[in-house]
C-alpha cells in the first residue's frame, strides 16, 4: 500500500480500488489500460484494514458471489466509501441486483461482462462528478482545487494569477474539446462583444508557459479556426 500511494502522487492518477475475486483480473486489466491505477481489495473476512486504508477515488465492488447477503454489504461498502463513489458490477445484466445495489446505497450499477467500455465510462464520469462536487478538475497529470485556487501538474505546484487560473479552469471543464475565443472572452472577462484587443492570446501565452513549459508533453493547444482546448493525453 506505501508504495501504490507513492506512485499515486507522483502521477496524480485516479486509484481505482477493486473487489471481485473470482473475475478481478480483467476488471484489473481494463482499469489499468485506461490509464489509472487499479488496486485489488482482500476479502473481507480477512479484515477491513486494507479497506478503511485505502485512499482510493472509486470503490468498485461485486457483491453477487452467494458468500454474503448483497444489500448488507454493499451498505458496509458505502460506509467504506463515505463520500466517495461506489459503483456496484454484476456478472449478470439483472434489474433485481442493480435495484439491490442502488437501494443499499451504491451511485450506479451495472452488469459488466459484455460491456466493458461502458463500465469504464461509467468509472470515469462518477469519478469527475465526485471531484467536481468536492471543488476539484483536472485531467490525467493536471489537477485544479477550485476552493483554493490551486494548481498541479504532475504534484508540482503552478501559481497563477486570476485571469491565467480561470482561463485554464474553463478549459479544464471541458477536456479535449474546443472553447472559441469569444466563448473565452465570455467566461473570464465576462464581454459579450470582441473588443479588437489580443488579451486572450498575451494570456494564453503567459499559461502556456506555466502549465506546458518545462513537462513532458504540451497540454494546452491552438486547434486553427476553432480556438483552444486542454488535452488531458499526449498525441
Amino acid at each position: 500500500m506505501e508504495e501504490l500511494g507513492d506512485r499515486r502522487e507522483e502521477g496524480r492518477l485516479p486509484l481505482v480500488a477493486l473487489f471481485h475475486p473470482t473475475r478481478c483480473e480483467p476488471l484489473e486489466d481494463a482499469v489499468t489500460a485506461a490509464g489509472w491505477l487499479a488496486y485489488r481489495l482482500p476479502m473481507p473476512v480477512c479484515g477491513l484494514r486494507p479497506w478503511l486504508d485505502c485512499c482510493f477515488d472509486i470503490l468498485v465492488i461485486n457483491p453477487f458471489l452467494g458468500w454474503q447477503e448483497p444489500f448488507e454489504f454493499v451498505r458496509l461498502a458505502r460506509s467504506i466509501a463515505g463520500r466517495r463513489p461506489l459503483l456496484v458490477v454484476s456478472d449478470r445484466d439483472s434489474v433485481e441486483e442493480r435495484m439491490t445495489a442502488l437501494n443499499g446505497g451504491a451511485d450506479d450499477a451495472t452488469g459488466w461482462i459484455d460491456n466493458l467500455p461502458e463500465l469504464l465510462a461509467r468509472i470515469a464520469s462518477l469519478i469527475c462528478r465526485s471531484r467536481l462536487a468536492a471543488g476539484q478538475l483536472g485531467e490525467g497529470e493536471l489537477r485544479i482545487d477550485l476552493i483554493d485556487r490551486r494548481v498541479e501538474r504532475a504534484g508540482q505546484a503552478i501559481r497563477l494569477p486570476l485571469r491565467e487560473f480561470d482561463l485554464l479552469a474553463n478549459l479544464a471543464r471541458v477536456p479535449d474539446r474546443p472553447l472559441s475565443r469569444s466563448a473565452l472572452l465570455k467566461a473570464v472577462w465576462r464581454l459579450d462583444f470582441d473588443p479588437g484587443t489580443n488579451r486572450v492570446e498575451v494570456h494564453m501565452s503567459r499559461l502556456r508557459a506555466k502549465v506546458d513549459r518545462g513537462f513532458a508533453w504540451p497540454m494546452l493547444r491552438t486547434i486553427k479556426g476553432q480556438g483552444y482546448t486542454l488535452r488531458s493525453r499526449p498525441d
